[in-house]
């Protein structure tokens, strides 16, 4: 394989393989603080492909150099076909699990279309079990369409598909509002499938979607199981307090984005503008204070 690093203008890069990844702004904002600080670390990797540089890995850094206005990225070339390129960015991706588990199962579907392979002989072109190329295809044919729209726009994760595939198809998408709409994580959005599926009657359940907050925030949840019980005194604390802060930053978001906000009167602007304002300088604080520790990942997202 002919391998070569070049100097690519950032206009010139195919992004049809970005059809594969998930959003993930988390991520690609960590990698767009590390290109500031420490330029581009890694070459992106690329192939020739009917004249023209499809990208094959380094969305994010490609990302990050756009909005750093950046002319240029290292890339190491690449002449191999499509079909090694989705492979090979499943292996690029393994090592640092940068990869969401839909991720993988969107190339392992792309990989079956169009071809005479079955699972078996796949799992040995990707170097994984017969037993891994299954779960994460079975992954996309337990979900209903909506919500792997959802995934791939990034507004679920494929922790929320994991979850939400041990319910009928005919009751994911109401379940999967709500996790939606509360902002919920994996855990949390177990929990609440759990009492989904143990409610009595569709009317129980019906009440469990409308009230959720009975049975998702559970305070135990910050302080006493593993591997969170192995955190220091001090871990614990920030957990806890973090979590009962998330809650009531949900409630208030929620709120926000009601489209009432646009119709308050004189006085209720008076009485809540001042506070939403000292409310934004306190989110910049808190911005402040945890991009350093979101920074020290940064390197190893940088994929």
């Amino acid at each position: 394989m002919k391998v070569q690093i070049e100097d690519i203008r950032i206009e010139a890069f195919d992004l049809s393989l970005m059809a594969l990844r998930l959003r993930n702004e988390t991520r690609a904002l960590h990698v767009e603080r590390s290109m500031k600080v420490h330029g581009q670390l890694q070459p992106v990797v690329a192939r020739v492909h009917e004249g023209g540089i499809q990208l094959i890995d380094g969305y994010k850094r490609l990302a990050a150099a756009e909005v750093l206005v950046m002319e240029t990225l290292q890339c190491r070339l690449l002449e191999i076909d499509e079909f090694q390129a989705k492979v090979m960015l499943l292996s690029y991706n393994r090592t640092n699990q940068s990869m969401e588990v839909w991720e993988e199962a969107m190339i392992l579907q792309s990989l079956l279309k169009g071809s005479d392979l079955d699972q078996r002989h796949l799992a040995k072109i990707v170097g994984h079990s017969p037993s891994w190329v299954s779960r994460r295809l079975s992954l996309i044919s337990k979900v209903d369409e909506e919500i792997c729209v959802d995934i791939r726009m990034g507004v679920l994760t494929s922790s929320h598909a994991r979850a939400l595939m041990r319910l009928p198809r005919g009751n994911q998408s109401a379940v999967a509002r709500v996790i939606k709409q509360y902002g919920l994580p994996s855990r949390m959005s177990n929990r609440l499938i759990d009492n989904y599926l143990e409610a009595e009657s569709e009317e129980a359940q019906q009440r469990l979607l409308e009230d959720p907050d009975q049975v998702i925030w559970y305070e135990t949840d910050c302080m006493h199981n593993d591997p969170v019980n192995m955190l220091s005194s001090y871990g614990k604390e920030l957990l806890s307090g973090v979590t009962q802060l998330w809650k009531m930053i949900k409630g208030v978001l929620f709120l926000l984005e009601d489209r009432c906000i646009s119709e308050l009167e004189a006085y209720d602007q008076e009485a809540v503008y001042e506070i939403i304002g000292e409310l934004d300088k306190m989110a910049r604080k808190l911005t402040d204070a945890t991009g350093p520790i979101l920074t020290q990942k940064s390197t190893l997202d940088e994929k």
